[in-house]
């Protein structure tokens, strides 16, 4: 225990001595460090600040260009929305008026087919009345020589039966009778 008490006493004791070399030797180290290594740990601290400035303004930059970017972009897209409602639009406009060309086509093509098919009827009409009166001469001369016994000359007695036919309407009349000779 007198060991510990010695040491101790010499822990707490002051001696002047030691306090002068220890300042001396605090002096003398802060002033080799404040002449070598002072200097050079402050301007690696100010390159750092700069850094550390400097990174912290690049990334206020760069903020600065996302937003105008994403803003740009955000105009773009607006921009690419109203182009797409445009030719949507167009193309809706385009299909229309080729659905009313086909539509005009297609019926002009029946009123063709119509008019066609009337003409058809016109001309298998004309055709039709054509035979019919034809028969109708033939029968007539038959009738007339078996009525006179005789022959007749062809060509006067067909000719005065195809005026007869003729006088004849090309359609009954109206009550379902053929009309009476006059």
């Amino acid at each position: 225990m007198s060991h510990l008490m010695l040491l101790a006493s010499n822990f707490t004791e002051v001696k002047p001595g030691l306090i002068f070399w220890t300042l001396v030797t605090f002096i003398l180290v802060a002033f080799i460090l404040r002449s070598r290594a002072w200097g050079p740990i402050l301007s690696l601290v100010e390159e750092r600040e700069k850094q550390i400035t400097a990174s912290v303004q690049a990334a206020k930059e760069m903020e600065g260009k996302l937003a105008s970017q994403k803003e740009e972009m955000e105009k773009e897209r607006q921009k690419g929305l109203t182009e797409m409602a445009a030719m949507m639009s167009k193309t809706k406009a385009e299909m229309e008026k080729y659905r009313e060309q086909l539509m005009a086509e297609a019926k002009k093509k029946a009123e063709e087919e119509i008019a066609n098919g009337r003409k058809q009827i016109q001309d298998e009409t004309n055709k039709a009345i054509s035979e019919v009166k034809g028969l109708a001469v033939d029968l007539a001369l038959q009738a007339a020589e078996r009525l006179l016994g005789e022959k007749m000359d062809d060509s006067k007695h067909r000719k005065m039966a195809e005026q007869f036919i003729e006088q004849i309407p090309s359609r009954p009349a109206s009550n379902g009778r053929p009309p009476a000779p006059g």
